[in-house]
Formats: structure tokens, sequence, C-alpha cells
């Protein structure tokens, strides 16, 4: 009965997690357009699911948020519209793969430092630093392999480090940032009340 009830409120608490990556995907909290490129705070979410939950679960938030991504693509993003017109099939790969990714790559380093008793804290900002650089290097990284030859992608630069140089600009940099913060204070407090309440 208890393994049901657990299972049953980690369906829940997923479903709760991927509702709120829905809500901010359709609202300017999970995306900050700046001229063709969007800083997106989606992360956030998908890390703090990773961390809560596990790495299988932050895998499963991190597909919402790459298939909420993928639907920005159908006349919601100037820069995901471009991409679905030269290829929608290499779109919907760059969209949810590195999103994927996230939650995956976070929920596995946050549950190897909780086993090395690292400090939780640092546990989390990790976690979330590694969550966002993942996003931001298998993004750029699959954008390149499938479009890095299309005149689209060409006229961001003439050369690879051109291109690489205005898609990870300071829409990189303050993703970093929020997300390692945000996630680092909400995963503290999140753990403190179910901490709380196990007792």
């Amino acid at each position: 009965m208890t393994k049901m009830n657990n299972k049953t409120l980690r369906l829940t608490q997923i479903a709760m997690l991927g509702a709120i990556i829905i809500l901010m995907a359709l609202t300017p909290l999970g995306y900050l357009k700046i001229g063709p490129l969007s800083i997106t705070f989606l992360t956030v979410p998908v890390v703090i699911g990773a961390i809560l939950l596990g790495p299988l679960c932050g895998a499963i938030l991190g597909g919402i948020f790459g298939l909420t991504s993928f639907a920005q693509c159908f006349g919601m993003d100037p820069f995901g519209v471009a991409l679905m017109g030269i290829n929608p099939v290499f779109t919907a790969i760059v969209c949810i793969i590195p999103r994927i990714l996230i939650g995956l790559f976070s929920g596995m380093l946050y549950s190897s430092l909780e086993r090395s008793r690292i400090n939780s804290v640092l546990s989390y900002a990790l976690s979330a630093l590694l969550g966002t650089i993942t996003n931001t290097v298998f993004f750029v990284g699959s954008l390149l392999l499938f479009f890095g030859n299309t005149d689209y992608i060409r006229s961001f630069g003439d050369s690879v480090w051109q291109i690489i140089s205005v898609l990870v600009t300071t829409n990189s940099v303050i993703e970093i940032v929020v997300c390692t913060v945000l996630v680092t204070v909400i995963s503290k407090a999140c753990v403190g009340i179910l901490r709380r309440r196990s007792k």
C-alpha cells in the first residue's frame, strides 16, 4: 500500500511540475524574446524535478519542456519557424533531445553528489549549472550539426565560432545565473518541506 501511495505521489508531482512547465511556456514566464533568439527559464522546473524525483522523472519533465519548445515553432517563435521551414524532423530533434538530457544529466549529478554527502546547497547549484549548460551545449551543438550548412544559420556568421558567438551570448549567461539561483533557493525550500512532512 505504501509503495502504491509513493507511486501515486510521484506521478502527482510529475504532473504538477509538467503543468508548471506548460503554463510557463504559454506565458512570458517561460520565454524572454530578444530579437530572433529566446532566453528560457523552463530549465528551472525540469532541474527541480530531477533533484526531487530523480533522473528519470527529470528526463520526462525535460521531454515536456522539449515538446513545448517544439510547439513554439508553429508560429510563436521566429527562430523556430525558420527551422521548421527547413526541416521539421531535425527541428523536433533540436528542440526535444537537449531538453530531455537536462533532466537526465542534472538528476544523475545530484544523485551522485547526494551520495557523496556534499553540501546540499552546493549540490543544488551544481545540478542547476549542469542543467543549463547541458541545454546550451546540446541545443547549439545539434543546431550546428543539423542546420550548420543552411543559409539561415550561416547568416549569423561566416564561421562556426561567429555563429556560436551569436547564439551563445548574454542570453546564455542570464539563463545560467537565473536558473542556478532559482533552482538552488526553490530546491532548498522544497526539500526542507518534504523532510518536515516525513518526520
